[in-house]
């Protein structure tokens, strides 16, 4: 995406934090992001940087719980009144 506004890095990264700052499983995250950590979590995590007039954004889920199963139940919470965490906190493995 290229940024045709004179914004810092960091001005954006505030957005990003404040966007998600209420959400159950999606968070900004400072460092790199690396697959190994959200390998059997319901997480999704989010990294932006700035460079030059481009706006890198990354993010990472776990394809088969935030992106399927993980997803319904969070979902299905939702629906039912539940705590949105409710079967959903989950350790994630070692590698």
């Amino acid at each position: 995406m290229k940024v045709d506004q004179e914004v810092t890095e960091e001005d954006i990264v505030k957005l990003y934090r404040q966007f998600y700052e209420t959400a159950a499983f999606t968070h900004y995250v400072d460092r790199d992001l690396d697959l190994k950590q959200v390998v059997n979590t319901n997480k999704a995590l989010v990294h932006v940087e700035k460079i030059d007039d481009k706006l890198l954004i990354t993010s990472v889920i776990d394809n088969l719980l935030k992106g399927a199963s993980g997803q319904a139940l969070q979902n299905m919470n939702l629906m039912f009144g539940l705590d949105e965490h409710a079967g959903l906190d989950l350790k994630p493995s070692a590698f």
